[in-house]
C-alpha cells in the first residue's frame, strides 16, 4: 500500500510549530534561490526531494544542473555504485517557501547519461513528440484518501466503521467531509506553483477524494499530475497526516478507483466529458498513470485491526 507523508507524527516524535518555522522562512535569502529536485524512486509510486541553493531565479530547466542522489537509498541503485543523476525537466513555484523557491520536476538518469530503468517519462515524451501534430490532450481525475499515521481512513472510527455509502460524495458538513482543509490547502498551494490544477470535490468514501489535472497537452499531463501529488503529499504532512493513492483501500465496502484519464486530439477536440473509449483505470507506471499499490485487496473486516 503506497502511502505519503510523514509516519513519523502522531506516533511519538514532536510535531514542527508553524509559527516558528515561519520566523525563519520570513527570513532574507540575499538573491539566493532554492531549488527542491524533484523525482519518482524505485516503487514508481513515491516522489522524494532534495534542495540546492543557486543563485538566480531559472526561467527554463536547462539553466539548471543535473544532480545526483543516492539511489541505493531509493530502490534504485545498488550500494556499490549509488550515484543516479537528476535532469531538470520542468519548473514550478514553491508553495511551501513561497518567494523566487521553485520546485524543479526531474527526469533519472544513469552515469553515462542515458534514461535510468525507473524514468519512463523518456519513452512517453519520445512516443508524444512522433504525434505532437495531433496535438493529444488529457485530462486526469486523481482520487486519493486521507489516512492517519496507522493507515487508517482519517475520522473514521477507532472501532468499526462510519455510516454507509451515499452523503459522502460532494458531501458538506462535519459528519460528511473529512479532512477538506487538506483539500483547500493542497488546491491553493497548486494554484500558487502553476500546476494546472482544475477542479476537486469529495468522493463516495468518507476521508476519499479527488482533484483534477489539465487539460495539459502531451507529458505535461503527467508532469503536472506528479508534481500536485508531491504538493499533496507534503501539504498532508503539515497536517501530521499521510495520502493513500490505494485504487482499493476499504475492499468491497466503497467504490474506490485511483486516476482516471480523458483523451482528445486536436481533431476530435476537447469534448468537455469524458469520451467512454478514452475513460480508463489504469495501473501505476511512470507516466500519466495513477500511482496504485501492489497489495492484495483484504476483506473490510480486516480494517477492524487496523
Amino acid at each position: 500500500m503506497a502511502h505519503f507523508g510523514n509516519s513519523a507524527f502522531g506516533s511519538g516524535s514532536p510535531r514542527s510549530d508553524p509559527q516558528v518555522l515561519n520566523r525563519f522562512l520570513s527570513l532574507p535569502q540575499h538573491g539566493k534561490v532554492q531549488a527542491t529536485y524533484l523525482w519518482i524512486d524505485g516503487s514508481l509510486q513515491n516522489v522524494r526531494c532534495k534542495t540546492m541553493t543557486i543563485d538566480s531565479v531559472p526561467n527554463d530547466p536547462s539553466e539548471l544542473k543535473v544532480w545526483n542522489f543516492d539511489g541505493s537509498s531509493t530502490g534504485q541503485a545498488p550500494g556499490n555504485n549509488s550515484d543516479v543523476l537528476m535532469r531538470p525537466v520542468a519548473i514550478f513555484k514553491d508553495p511551501f517557501r513561497g518567494g523566487d523557491n521553485v520546485l524543479v520536476l526531474t527526469e533519472t538518469l544513469n552515469n553515462d547519461g542515458t534514461p535510468h530503468a525507473t524514468n519512463h517519462r523518456h519513452l512517453a515524451k519520445q512516443v508524444f513528440d512522433k504525434v505532437a501534430h495531433h496535438h493529444p490532450w488529457f485530462g486526469l481525475e486523481q482520487e486519493y484518501s486521507i489516512v492517519d499515521v496507522d493507515g487508517r481512513p482519517y475520522g473514521w472510527p477507532k472501532v468499526g466503521f462510519p455510516g454507509p455509502q451515499g452523503p459522502y460524495y460532494c458531501g458538506v458538513g462535519a459528519s460528511h467531509a473529512f479532512g477538506r482543509d487538506i483539500v483547500e490547502a493542497h488546491y491553493r498551494a497548486c494554484l500558487y506553483a502553476g500546476v494546472k490544477i482544475c477542479g476537486t470535490n469529495a468522493e463516495v468514501m468518507p476521508s476519499q477524494w479527488e482533484f483534477q489535472i489539465g487539460p495539459c497537452e502531451s507529458i505535461e499531463a503527467a508532469d503536472h499530475l506528479w508534481v500536485a501529488r508531491f504538493i499533496l503529499a507534503q501539504v498532508a504532512e503539515s497536517f501530521g497526516l499521510n495520502i493513500s493513492l490505494d485504487p482499493k483501500l476499504v475492499p468491497v465496502c466503497w467504490e474506490h478507483r485511483a486516476c482516471a484519464e480523458g483523451a482528445s486530439t486536436g481533431l476530435t477536440g476537447w469534448p468537455g466529458r469524458h469520451d467512454a473509449g478514452a475513460r480508463r483505470e489504469r495501473r501505476a507506471t511512470g507516466t500519466a498513470r495513477a500511482a496504485t499499490p501492489t497489495t492484495p485487496p483484504r476483506p473490510c473486516a480486516a480494517l477492524r485491526a487496523v
